[in-house]
């Protein structure tokens, strides 16, 4: 099979920073994230080839990017994987760039979400499709709720007291604002307290408000070429190693002897791109990750479907801080979800865009120390079956 590893390079980035932005429409948004792309390599809009654009609610066409934008009769895509979308104009954009169609082609995310009054709970059916103005005869469940029946039933199969379960999961929202409250773009500025997690008003128990990410508003925006000329825009690129995507049959609910306790998409995922990457030990040989945590027991979930933790050893990681800043694996170093908020299109370039700055050694007092490879992991859907995209990235050509 062919692959793409070493054959693009992200050469610009550009992330606004995420939360309630009252004051920005989405032509302001797409403008500040893909200007500062452009900045950041030292390109203009009229080097760009090609481009797409990622966005989850509807009425968004190709003229959502290219008439902020002013491009000039370029292609213009636009793409829409639910939570997912950000990733896939990634890969869009990388592989037109890896086939030859073109040299320099950009991908934005965004979405204006404060605006349509999505609160992120309405109700859903079992294919994570809205049941408003249905006849309400189909079975709905909030994202909230499916995953609350992730937490319990891995909680039940691991044999944690759901008392215990929830402060683990507690640990994992510290973390992540932790890493957040030193990232001036994220929309939560705050740390939190364990204490303060349990307490927390209940969505779906075990969850609670703070075990849910923040619905939010946010552009990113990135801009790849051909590796072999990347270093023409800047000395240090970043190189495209792998770039997975595995989307479910939606099977799960009606497969005998499937445990409800991990998520397929991501396990399998999570192969494709290690094989590409030539990635054998992923939690000795990456140096950072970002992963969808929309909910805490998706991010402890996570850790066992990538292949850092044991099955069912998630829990001695959490409480050995294997994935905290100073850990063996930081995840989630700009906050992720969790802090950073979750504009749905813009979710995955945001992680790419944490990434990107990880390994140029450009994120502050969050830094990672000598990092040379990073994972950007983003999920779309509903929990039984869904869209697991992932891409690993890398500082170095040949990295071995």
């Amino acid at each position: 099979m062919n692959t793409i590893k070493d054959k693009v390079a992200i050469i610009g980035m550009g992330c606004t920073k995420f939360g309630e932005l009252w004051d920005k429409s989405v032509d302001d948004l797409i403008i500040d994230a893909t200007y500062e792309a452009c900045e950041d390599a030292g390109l203009g809009l009229k080097d760009v080839q090609a481009s797409w654009l990622g966005t989850v609610f509807s009425g968004h066409t190709a003229l959502s990017l290219s008439s902020p934008l002013k491009l000039q009769y370029i292609p213009v895509t636009r793409v829409e994987n639910m939570c997912a979308t950000g990733m896939e104009a990634l890969r869009g954009a990388v592989y037109a760039v890896a086939s030859g169609a073109c040299e320099i082609a950009l991908a934005v995310g965004v979405e204006k979400l404060k605006d349509t009054g999505w609160t992120g709970v309405q109700p859903t059916n079992v294919l994570g499709r809205s049941t408003m103005g249905t006849t309400g005869t189909e079975v709905s469940l909030s994202p909230p709720a499916m995953f609350s029946e992730l937490a319990l039933r891995y909680f039940d199969k691991y044999r944690i007291e759901p008392e215990e379960g929830r402060r683990l999961l507690a640990e994992i929202a510290v973390k992540n604002h932790r890493h957040g409250s030193m990232n001036p773009k994220a929309h939560f500025q705050n740390e939190l307290t364990v204490e303060q997690v349990l307490k927390a008003p209940i969505v779906a128990w075990p969850l609670g408000v703070l075990d849910c990410c923040g619905v939010s508003d946010g552009a990113s925006a990135a801009i790849v070429t051909r590796a072999e000329l990347a270093r023409n825009f800047r000395e240090d690129p970043i190189y495209i190693k792998s770039l997975a995507i595995s989307v479910g049959p939606r099977l799960d609910l009606i497969t005998q002897g499937y445990d409800f306790a991990h998520v397929e998409e991501n396990v399998r995922a999570s192969r494709m791109a290690y094989s590409e990457a030539a990635i054998k030990d992923p939690l000795k040989e990456l140096s950072v990750a970002e992963v969808h945590d929309c909910f805490t027991i998706h991010e402890m979930v996570i850790y066992e479907d990538l292949g850092w933790s044991g099955r069912g050893r998630a829990k001695e990681d959490i409480e050995a801080g294997t994935f905290t800043l100073k850990g063996e694996l930081p995840v989630n170093t700009d906050g992720g979800l969790k802090c950073f908020g979750h504009p749905l299109g813009a979710s995955g370039l945001r992680m790419q865009y944490e990434i990107y700055k990880q390994l140029q050694g450009k994120t502050g007092s969050r830094q990672v120390k000598n990092p040379r490879l990073g994972l950007a992991h983003n999920l779309g859907g509903a929990v039984w079956g869904g869209i697991a995209c992932i891409a690993i990235t890398g500082n170095e050509k040949d990295w071995r």
